[in-house]
């Protein structure tokens, strides 16, 4: 009997989104098939401190909140993830340097900076170990919003136009802003996701606090023209050879699909799966879904959000690569409608994991 592969699950970290993290490892956790893998839970709390952790944690709710929270100065024990001279890594324990069982794979379930944007992928390459998701460059480029959409732009795929700001630049000129994108416009950090820190600003009188919260989460700021139409998604799963899903349509409830609509009220904005689109709306989302992900370098997994104005006018909008994996999140609720169920969409990302960390190893590092 083959003996089970070892996930190492990560969730935390020092994020905004901390919290949407942990409910999204609960249900990765949740889904997967423990006849074929045993779960290693790895915790990481605000400070970034990495934990043992248990599944009861995931259920712990942040005070004054729906969504769960690693609790602060709690007894699980300290770990780092250490490589190992035989390849591959493994976690070592911080109390007594006692050295774990080896991991076969990690699964970042880590939302926004410092888990999304390439800085845990560069710390698993250079561990050798192979991880779900995109690599450093893909996280990278798609966590900044500023540089996704240059890209997307560059490359010819249709994004609502923006302009972007750093907090070192001069003062943001209101009516030149306006002349270039009109109103209303979004004001949005440049390297966050969920909607945090996210604004609508209809006029003069509330855009300054919008920039001023914005800046709060992020050294530079996004302000995007309100591109109108329809908010469509779709997934995409692959390395090499991505597919599509059928997509999906959300429609707000709120002034727009704010963090509360997406993770803590079921009400908040209605989900539509599949879209009602015609075939050719379908297929134009489906194709250009699937070159924002290879243009922006993207592996494993992504969600890709759309407007669609008229129709056929496709705008990709922005792309996600650790999507949420809440119980009302787009992402695998699309694979299902497209016939993969959630334990099988765990299960493909596992081996999407492996399948390039093997590519990767026939790869010359020696002259």
């Amino acid at each position: 009997m083959n003996e089970k592969i070892r996930v190492g699950v990560l969730f935390g970290g020092k994020s905004a989104e901390h919290e949407v993290s942990l409910e999204s490892a609960r249900n990765v956790v949740e889904a997967i098939d423990s006849s074929r893998y045993d779960l290693v839970l790895i915790g990481i709390d605000r400070a970034g401190t990495w934990r043992l952790s248990t599944p009861s944690r995931l259920h712990v709710q942040a005070a004054g909140s729906a969504l769960p929270a690693l609790t602060a100065g709690h007894a699980d024990e300290r770990v780092t993830l250490v490589p190992r001279d035989s390849g591959g890594a493994h976690l070592v324990r911080s109390s007594d340097n006692r050295s774990l069982d080896a991991l076969d794979v990690v699964f970042p379930v880590l939302h926004g900076p410092f888990g999304e944007d390439g800085t845990i992928q560069g710390m698993l390459k250079l561990a050798d170990i192979p991880f779900v998701g995109a690599g450093v460059l893909g996280s990278a480029v798609a966590m900044d919003k500023d540089v996704m959409k240059r890209l997307l732009r560059e490359a010819g795929i249709p994004t609502p136009d923006f302009v972007a700001f750093p907090r070192s630049g001069a003062e943001i000129d209101f009516d030149a802003v306006v002349g270039r994108l009109g109103l209303p416009v979004f004001v949005k950090p440049a390297n966050l996701g969920s909607s945090v820190g996210v604004s609508r600003v209809d006029g003069r009188e509330t855009f300054a606090n919008a920039v001023e919260l914005a800046f709060q989460y992020d050294g530079k700021i996004l302000i995007e023209a309100d591109a109108g139409g329809r908010e469509i998604e779709v997934s995409v799963l692959g390395n090499d050879d991505p597919i599509a899903s059928v997509p999906g349509e959300i429609i707000p409830r709120h002034a727009f699909y704010t963090y509360e609509a997406k993770y803590i009220d079921e009400n908040g904005a209605g989900l539509v799966i599949p879209a009602d689109l015609p075939d050719a709306t379908v297929q134009r989302v489906q194709t250009l879904a699937v070159q924002a992900f290879t243009v922006l370098c993207c592996e494993g997994m992504a969600r890709v959000d759309c407007f669609l104005r008229g129709d056929d006018e496709v705008l990709i909008n922005e792309i996600n690569t650790i999507p949420g994996f809440t119980r009302i999140s787009m992402y695998p609720k699309l694979w299902e409608a497209s016939g993969i169920s959630y334990t099988e969409l765990v299960d493909r990302l596992i081996q999407l994991a492996f399948e390039r960390h093997r590519r990767e190893q026939r790869l010359r590092t020696s002259v």
